[in-house]
């Protein structure tokens, strides 16, 4: 094997390290599963509610109603991965191992993920009801939750880089909230119709949902239509906030 493969099988190694490490303290608390099982109950039962009404066996609107819950319910998960470790000064005996930021910031983020895969984990209810009374369309439900869970992952690397930054969960959450809802609602039409009546004769609106909202990848999965760009979009956007986030703890000396 090559240095440089060994390296990397090496680093990879650290970062699963750590990720198991935060996974495990964050299900050991009594925050984390507390949160996590309340924004499950949450979700479902705003979908069961509307599902009994109307009752209509697809998840259109669970899944139309991911991107603004995501934007605050996400923060709440990884507002403390970095800013705590600043507050107590642990970050400085995690950073005294033979560990880079590029490593920690995988690994924590690698945790943050897991937490999210199990809240959508508990989700599943909602498809096994659908399949229990009718015939979902599965093709549709799949890219749906393939559709949150990519929107879900860049919102967590913003939440990692808002951590990364500052050491007051607080202010970590309100870092990663507030932009995150503003770049959820320039998708919105709404939104992207004022914004182009603005400015008359451009399409100011328009333009920054393309160019930095998730919302309109997103809704590519909505429809069903799992396409390169919009995947690309969504990956893009969460590679350049775990990257900016590890540029943060260089500089700061980590």
């Amino acid at each position: 094997m090559s240095p440089n493969k060994l390296g990397l099988a090496q680093s990879l190694k650290l970062s699963r390290l750590i990720a198991k490490r935060d996974l495990s303290a964050a299900l050991d608390s009594s925050i984390a599963p507390v949160v996590l099982v309340a924004s499950v109950l949450l979700v479902n039962t705003a979908f069961m509610n509307g599902f009994f009404l109307e009752g209509r066996v697809e998840m259109a609107s669970f899944f139309s109603a991911m991107p603004l819950f995501l934007a605050v319910f996400l923060p709440a998960l990884s507002m403390r991965l970095f800013a705590e470790e600043h507050k107590t000064r642990t970050i400085e005996v995690l950073f005294a191992l033979p560990i880079t930021a590029r490593e920690a910031v995988l690994g924590k983020y690698l945790a943050a993920l897991g937490l999210f895969a199990l809240f959508l984990a508990g989700t599943f209810a909602i498809p096994a009801l659908l399949l229990s009374v009718g015939s979902p369309d599965l093709g549709a439900i799949f890219a749906g939750y393939l559709g949150v869970f990519l929107l879900g992952a860049e919102l967590l690397a913003l939440g990692v880089l808002a951590s990364a930054i500052t050491t007051d969960q607080i202010v970590a959450f309100i870092i990663a909230a507030v932009p995150g809802a503003a770049l959820v609602l320039l998708g919105d039409f709404r939104v992207k119709r004022v914004l182009d009546g603005l400015t008359e004769g451009q399409s100011l609106g328009s333009d920054l949902a393309a160019l930095v909202s998730p919302t309109p990848a997103f809704e590519e999965f909505l429809r069903g239509v799992v396409g390169l760009p919009a995947l690309l979009h969504l990956l893009a956007f969460t590679v350049f906030f775990l990257w900016t986030a590890t540029r943060c703890l260089d500089r700061k000396g980590t």
